[in-house]
C-alpha cells in the first residue's frame, strides 16, 4: 500500500466488525437472519474502502488487502 502508515484504524475497527460478524453468524448457522448482522457490515466495509480508497488514490483491493492484513495482526 502507498501509504507508508497503513490503513486507517476506523477501517481497521470496521473490519474486525464484519469478522467478528461473520464467525458468530458461521457458529449460530446459515440462516439469511443469521447472516443479516455481516451483510450489513460487509456493505459498509465497502462503501468505506471504496471512499477511502478514492481519496487517497489507490485500489479498493490493495486498501482491502492492507487493512484485511492489519486487522489480523494488531
Amino acid at each position: 500500500m502507498s501509504n507508508e502508515s497503513g490503513p486507517p484504524e476506523s477501517l481497521i475497527v470496521l473490519q474486525r466488525t464484519l469478522n467478528a460478524a461473520a464467525e458468530e453468524a458461521r457458529s449460530h448457522g446459515s440462516s439469511r437472519e443469521e447472516w443479516r448482522p455481516w451483510v450489513e457490515a460487509a456493505a459498509a466495509a465497502e462503501n468505506a474502502f471504496a471512499e477511502h480508497a478514492a481519496a487517497v488514490g489507490i485500489g479498493v483491493d490493495e486498501l482491502r488487502s492492507a487493512v484485511e492484513k492489519a486487522a489480523r495482526t494488531t
